[in-house]
């Protein structure tokens, strides 16, 4: 496995069942995913005291959801947000999800600005594992690696990223102390939701109040 610290969105890949949060038995859909070879989804929570590594299970459709954790030791591989962005270049002009010709369209746009940044949801776990769990209205999610606050004119190239697009963008930023929707943060600069492994915060700067 990698020495990178692992990250929220970073996909992982376990040798182990995981184990749901509640202690109880997973879905038959999960069990059904792990045995396919699907990715789990590093969430933002603690660690648990022996290690574990708290993440998230997706199936086929929306509804199926898990929180879990796994071992540590139990990872085999990692795919981080910004290792599927250079995939967006090979998707096909005429690829059969909105959300998929999307990121091939901002691709660009994103590697122009200078931060990290990478798919996450849907169109990452497709890009990452092969497995279909996009659908034809599926939004697109992003995530960039932003940690210093963007200038005026940054913000606003980015905040144009959203506005003419085929499907909806959802894009987050993670400041590197947790994550927080673009679109929040542009409707109420002085009041946003900051996302952290500790649970929610509402800050009135994502980058200094949360260091």
């Amino acid at each position: 496995m990698t020495s990178t610290p692992l990250r929220a969105h970073d996909l992982l890949w376990v040798s182990e069942t995981p184990v749901a949060m509640d202690g109880a038995p997973l879905p038959d859909w999960a069990v059904t995913a792990y045995r396919q070879g699907a990715p789990v989804v590093m969430r933002r929570a603690p660690r648990g005291s022996d290690g574990s590594v708290p993440v998230g299970l997706r199936g086929g459709a929306r509804h199926e959801r898990c929180a879990a954790t796994v071992a540590a030791n139990s990872i085999t591989r990692v795919v981080s947000p910004e290792g599927l962005a250079i995939a967006a270049v090979s998707i096909a002009h005429d690829a059969p999800f909105a959300a998929l010709r999307t990121l091939r369209a901002l691709a660009p746009a994103l590697d122009a600005l200078g931060w990290a940044w990478g798919p996450t949801g849907g169109a990452g776990f497709t890009l990452a594992s092969g497995l279909p769990v996009l659908h034809a209205d599926s939004d697109l999610d992003l995530l960039v690696r932003m940690p210093r606050a963007p200038s005026t004119a940054q913000r606003d190239q980015l905040a144009r990223l959203l506005g003419d697009t085929e499907c909806r963008v959802d894009l987050q930023i993670d400041t590197g102390h947790g994550g927080f929707a673009l679109r929040d943060w542009l409707a109420s600069p002085h009041q946003t939701l900051l996302k952290t492994d500790h649970g929610p915060r509402l800050v009135a700067d994502p980058w200094s109040d949360a260091a």
